[in-house]
């Protein structure tokens, strides 16, 4: 597995409790990484030998701004590229925001990537990823815009012709399925036969959360690397014999279901949708694997 980037969950706290997210990021989330944490991270993803990005993300980083600029200094020192995700909820104006930006402007980063949307600023709030994106630009950093969305609104303006019509990439998976799926249209189960965001077998990148949990898609992990090396996870990992990934790979979301006998309805608005609610019913039965807590609720 040729992993190349490592996506850090820093936090699990977010400032911002958005019904699409589906990591279900709160502001008393919990789950903080430590400087500690990600010396670890990045002493072994050099270890991997093929690790060449480190994005620091989700729940918001800026929420512990010091850790986060200790570990793009850190990873620029190892040579890694160095990406952000971020909210822009500490870019108050133009000008407040080019001092958050001052010192990741002098470490130099590869891409600064900021939710600009109606979960985070609706059409009456002030608009704080606005000044971000111009800060930014001002500062010559390389900067784009994250928009997702609200499904029931496009679906509004689109013709219904048989396929779910999800516009902005809305994964219904976490609180997207919680907040988001009602009213939406729906298929029946066994037409989702195929995984589209993710290929198991061709592992690009995995996210690393603060518990040390190592996820091919957020909430299906392939152990823990507090317990077990990154690189020994890498080298163990058979996307065929993983008890989730495997049917995953065979048949889609609706093996996986098939597989286990798992009990459930009819029709889901995609293949998140389907695959999510699958696995919280696996969870006992993986709880090392469908973990943590967090990115199921609990």
């Amino acid at each position: 597995m040729a992993i190349t980037g490592l996506h850090l969950l820093q936090t699990y706290q977010c400032n911002f409790e958005c019904d699409h997210c589906f990591v279900y990021s709160k502001p008393k989330a919990k789950g903080i990484m430590t400087i500690s944490d990600i010396r670890r991270i990045l002493n072994e993803a050099k270890q991997v030998g093929h690790i060449s990005g480190i994005c620091f993300e989700e729940g918001e980083p800026f929420l512990y701004y010091q850790t986060m600029l200790w570990g793009l200094r850190a990873a620029k020192d190892c040579g890694f590229r160095r990406l952000i995700v971020t909210n822009a909820y500490w870019a108050t104006s133009v000008e407040d925001a080019k001092e958050w930006l001052i010192p990741i402007s002098e470490i130099g980063i590869h891409d600064l990537a900021i939710s600009d949307d109606a979960y985070y600023y609706g059409d009456t709030e002030e608009n704080f990823a606005k000044y971000a994106y111009e800060a930014a630009k001002d500062f010559g950093l390389p900067v784009g815009k994250i928009t997702i969305d609200d499904p029931k609104k496009y679906l509004d303006e689109v013709e219904w012709k048989g396929k779910p019509v999800v516009g902005g990439n809305v994964q219904f998976k976490g609180r997207a399925v919680e907040k988001l799926v009602e009213g939406l249209p729906t298929k029946p189960w066994t037409e989702f036969d195929k995984c589209l965001d993710e290929d198991f077998s061709n592992q690009g990148r995995v996210h690393v959360d603060p518990f040390g949990y190592v996820h091919v898609c957020q909430g299906i992990t392939i152990g823990n690397m507090k317990q077990t090396p990154l690189t020994e996870l890498f080298a163990n990992f058979d996307p065929e014999k993983h008890p989730i990934c495997g049917p995953i790979l065979r048949g889609g979301p609706a093996e996986l279901a098939r597989e286990y006998h798992v009990e459930h309805k009819e029709e889901y608005v995609d293949e998140c949708h389907l695959c999510y609610s699958i696995r919280l019913k696996l969870r006992k039965r993986f709880p090392k694997i469908l973990a943590p807590d967090q990115m199921y609720g609990v």
